[in-house]
């Protein structure tokens, strides 16, 4: 099997306990105003709007197909602001061998892997062979998802997985569609089967004063998780948004003082939640 990988960062302390590697994978059906990585939601459709943009020629189109030259390539990201598409043209065909080669490499220094995107369960079943292989080596397994796949009919991925960190971006369904273009109905559904398997060690809420309900969000996520916290230790992390990464049309977007996030912090405390964390 094959999967299309943005990036893998050898060596990281945000995405889950301890030093993981990070593997990215691209594509997602999700639209989120406020992402991050922008470039990770689309598959590159060669359409060469990237390679006169790129000033170190580590571009070219040939055969109707965008090529990448690895060693030519600055890291500039001339090439992810210029494509219409929200894609990248550094995207890499990999194999399980070869993500597993790059990951035993890092093998003394990590604790595990994290899986994460765009959304890396578009390739459950790549994942599935991945994670049954970096469990044998003693390295523990996580998934960073929006939710999108039902997890109550992924045995196959999750008998290997230690946990999935889960985004809840908004708790309304209207607010939810309006931000990212889906429905949350599957999202919340996922929270709770996972909480009740003590498979849920992080929820995550991207905070945006005015543009989301975050009171009504944090609030009503809290109700809905506290009671399964004896299941399984439950961090809820609450982001606040930046506007670096982010697409020109949405960067006007306010950032939360430090205020608004400790009284968001105390009302999931209130609700139930006993880890809060404010990023």
């Amino acid at each position: 099997m094959i999967a299309p990988v943005n990036k893998i960062i050898d060596h990281s302390v945000v995405d889950g306990p301890g030093n993981r590697t990070a593997v990215f994978f691209q594509g997602c059906p999700f639209r989120c105003q406020y992402c991050h990585n922008p470039e990770t939601m689309a598959l590159c459709t060669h359409c060469g709007a990237c390679v006169s943009a790129c000033p170190a020629g580590a571009l070219s189109l040939r055969e109707g197909k965008v090529h990448w030259e690895e060693a030519l390539c600055v890291g500039c990201d001339s090439c992810l602001r210029a494509c219409p598409h929200l894609s990248s043209p550094k995207v890499k065909e990999m194999t399980v061998e070869e993500i597993l080669l790059r990951i035993q490499q890092n093998r003394p220094f990590i604790r595990g892997i994290t899986c994460s995107g765009g959304e890396c369960t578009l390739y459950a079943g790549f994942m599935a062979e991945l994670f049954a292989k970096t469990k044998a080596m003693g390295l523990t397994n996580l998934i960073d998802s929006n939710g999108i796949l039902d997890f109550s009919q992924a045995d196959a991925l999750l008998e290997h997985a230690d946990g999935v960190m889960l985004d809840i971006k908004c708790f309304d369904r209207a607010g939810h569609i309006r931000l990212t273009g889906k429905d949350n109905d599957l999202v919340l559904q996922n929270a709770a089967y996972l909480a009740r398997r003590g498979l849920l060690p992080e929820v995550r809420t991207v905070i945006i004063p005015g543009v989301l309900p975050n009171e009504e969000t944090v609030a009503l996520v809290s109700r809905l998780l506290a009671p399964y916290q004896a299941n399984g230790p439950i961090r809820y992390k609450l982001i606040a948004f930046r506007p670096m990464g982010v697409r020109e049309e949405f960067r006007s977007f306010p950032v939360p003082s430090r205020a608004e996030m400790e009284s968001l912090a105390t009302l999931a405390r209130e609700q139930g939640m006993a880890d809060v964390a404010i990023v």
